[in-house]
């Protein structure tokens, strides 16, 4: 347990958990073994920056990584971008310290028999109350020229990649793959738009529908029969009845000048 404060004014510290990060070999290749420090209960205001330099006298910081909770240690993909996929954690999280060496995890984890150790400090201070509402509206405000530029640049990767999809398309055409099957695919002026999943869940429960259907109503041979006949009575009834129906409109038909 590393004890921690936000300020020197703070009377009671908190107190962060560390470890040594621990996974199977292989299993975890954005937070190598050995060098990684798995940090818990870490509070809202110490950000990925405070950790770093909370650490940093143990040793060289390589990264920090903070979570809303433990997860498979999967390679993340970077964030390239300012605008979109930004995703703000809130309340207590945890990180995953990654030490250029592995003496930086001994180092840390005997932190705990010192002092509390300050977040905020006079040379680094954290930002709160209005100050970092200020902050928070001043980044969400967008400039349309960056934004213009990010979209623009993704446009044309895409372009590039869909322009070298069709290529690649244009050359498998027609030819055999190693079992000797060839890809034919829909061309025309109105080609055929991929399912969605909510198309996909339309179709079957319509087949299922229709399915249920007929097994109820063929499910024996002599059913099916005797609504054959049942139908066939019907129609006759119905025909015997307008030969009636006609012949009274004829009757009917006379000739009354007065």
């Amino acid at each position: 347990a590393l004890a921690v404060k936000f300020g020197e004014r703070q009377r009671s510290p908190h107190y962060l958990l560390v470890k040594e990060h621990q996974v199977r070999e292989g299993a975890d290749t954005a937070h190598p073994p050995r060098r990684t420090l798995f940090v818990l209960n870490v509070p809202p205001y110490c950000g990925p920056d405070s950790l770093s330099r909370l650490f940093s006298r143990c040793g060289h910081v390589q990264s920090v990584d903070m979570c809303e909770k433990p997860g498979p240690g999967e390679k993340k993909e970077k964030m390239t971008s300012k605008f979109f996929n930004r995703k703000t954690v809130k309340g207590f999280q945890v990180a995953y310290v990654v030490f250029r060496k592995p003496a930086g995890v001994q180092a840390a984890k005997a932190l705990s028999q010192e002092g509390p150790l300050l977040i905020s400090t006079e040379s680094h201070p954290v930002k709160t109350g209005i100050s970092k509402w200020i902050a928070s509206y001043e980044a969400s405000v967008v400039d349309p020229k960056e934004l213009k530029a990010e979209v623009d640049a993704y446009m044309q990767d895409y372009d590039k990649k869909m322009a070298e999809e069709e290529a690649k398309a244009a050359e498998e055409e027609g030819v055999p793959d190693e079992e000797g099957w060839v890809k034919v695919t829909r061309k025309g002026r109105k080609p055929g738009l991929p399912r969605t999943e909510a198309a996909n869940l339309r179709v079957l429960e319509r087949e299922k529908q229709k399915r249920a259907r007929k097994e109820l109503l063929n499910f024996y041979a002599w059913q099916h029969r005797e609504t054959k006949r049942e139908h066939i009575a019907q129609l006759r009834k119905k025909f015997e009845e307008d030969k009636q129906r006609i012949a009274l409109m004829r009757a009917q038909r006379k000739f009354r000048p007065y």
